[in-house]
């Protein structure tokens, strides 16, 4: 099982976007830094340069927060409010996430660890795609 210290640090992204709405396809290359943030709590900071389709290219960032308890990682958005829940081993779905009248649901692969890959699914009356990001050392 992976633990707090596993994820420490610097991590290069790399991100493919399939957008089945519009038939456009989307690329963000850039990078993860977790940092102590809290006890047991690593803050997760995301910044990288994202094309979406034939659009231009722009900077593109996101804030999570992941509390390590009880052999999971509970993860919150910037403001801590609750987003989803995962354990950080092998092959594994976390939990869902409703927002709105869209459903977000995730699959995390770190079997070849210190590669490891996030697969989200996001479906809904707004939203219909699949984001596949690859961390590596």
């Amino acid at each position: 099982m992976l633990a707090l210290a596993d994820f420490k640090g610097e991590w290069r992204i790399s991100r493919e976007i399939t957008d089945r709405l519009t038939g456009n396809a989307g690329r963000l290359e850039g990078t993860a830094t977790f940092t102590d943030d809290a006890p047991d709590t690593l803050l997760y900071e995301e910044r990288g340069r994202l094309r979406l389709g034939d659009g231009p290219e722009m900077e593109a960032t996101r804030r999570y927060r992941w509390h390590f308890a009880d052999g999971r990682v509970d993860m919150t958005f910037d403001d801590r409010s609750a987003f989803h829940s995962f354990v950080p081993h092998g092959y594994v779905s976390g939990t869902d996430h409703q927002c709105g009248d869209d459903a977000y649901a995730v699959r995390y692969d770190f079997i070849p660890w210190p590669r490891w890959r996030a697969v989200w699914v996001v479906t809904g009356p707004r939203k219909d795609y699949t984001s596949v990001t690859e961390f590596t050392r």
